[in-house]
């Protein structure tokens, strides 16, 4: 496959909504504070995201980070109510969370709150049943047959193996061509497929999938510790009364400078939000031949002066 690059290096595209910008703002939280190990750098990841929802005009970010691993969580508890969205940039085992800290979240989403799981937040809390039926699928953290079946999409159907075997799996960070499957207003105007900048392809996830509809996939090559088949990439939910958008991509600021990437968060967000999406797709968005990043945002990370793609020297989940 013939791959180019376009590089917006000096403008930064700005999403313009149809709707006012005189209506209040979208209240957002920003959950951090863990990753599995140092190879998910939430402290870089955090600020990105942050960037890339206040560009819009569009949405008020507030950054709440969680205790350390060994801190005293006793007292944590955000106010979930504050906000119409909660997007995850979080990692952590199930032990971590207080019960009445899991059960204030999920009257949040019940209750119709809108959340964001990015990237790994789909590692955490294996055991939490209502955490994973608001994500659909997760990988990794012991994951096994009691988690769900394995979800891929096999002959344009979404298809489902309870086979046993571990949940997550990923190769080299590479760009690959993402899929759409299902007419959603966050898919609504991308094209049918296009080129996602080097991240991890997430593969072989396992979950309970109720009340999930998977909007887009990405074909795991075996040449590359892949399952062989097409793995969904951005899924919506429902929760009770709540709105679920999960996006696999985004390991790290190299991905997430992908153009793709930025604009499916942007929309994602405002739709588990309001059920609405009222941005328009930029000029620069990727083919399905053409890799396009911010550069911008690749450079928010230091290591971006030795090239956009310096992946041999990180460990990687």
């Amino acid at each position: 496959m013939s791959r180019t690059v376009t590089v917006a290096l000096c403008t930064v595209t700005l999403f313009v909504a149809v709707t006012s910008r005189a209506a209040a703002p979208i209240s957002v939280m920003i959950l951090d504070g863990e990753s599995g190990g140092t190879y998910h750098d939430w402290q870089r990841v955090t600020p990105v995201l942050k960037k890339v929802l206040d560009e819009t005009g569009l949405f008020a970010t507030t950054v709440v980070t969680t205790p350390p691993p060994n801190g005293d969580f006793s007292s944590f508890m955000p106010d979930f109510a504050k906000y119409q969205v909660v997007v995850l940039n979080y990692d952590a085992p199930d032990e971590r969370w207080p019960a009445a800290l899991k059960d204030a979240f999920e009257q949040y989403v019940k209750n119709g709150g809108g959340f964001v799981s990015v990237h790994a937040a789909d590692n955490a809390f294996p055991g939490w049943q209502a955490f994973n039926e608001m994500i659909g699928v997760g990988g990794w953290r012991g994951r096994r047959d009691q988690a769900g079946p394995y979800w891929f999409f096999k002959d344009g159907t979404l298809t489902s193996d309870a086979g046993a075997g571990t949940a997550g799996s990923h190769g080299k960070r590479v760009p690959f061509q993402i899929s759409v499957r299902n007419s959603h207003p966050i898919t609504k105007g991308l094209p049918a497929a296009w080129m996602h900048q080097g991240d991890e392809l997430y593969a072989r996830l396992r979950g309970p999938g109720r009340n999930m509809t998977v909007l887009a996939t990405a074909f795991s090559d075996p040449q590359n510790n892949g399952s062989g088949r097409d793995e969904p990439q951005l899924m919506v939910l429902s929760y009770g009364k709540g709105r679920v958008f999960h996006t696999t991509l985004g390991h790290d600021v190299n991905a997430l400078s992908s153009v793709d990437f930025v604009v499916t968060l942007q929309r994602g967000t405002e739709w588990a939000a309001t059920g609405q999406v009222t941005q328009k797709v930029p000029a620069n968005f990727p083919t399905a031949t053409t890799v396009s990043y911010r550069a911008d945002i690749a450079a928010m990370d230091p290591r971006f002066a030795d090239g956009l793609d310096p992946l041999t020297a990180r460990p990687a989940r």
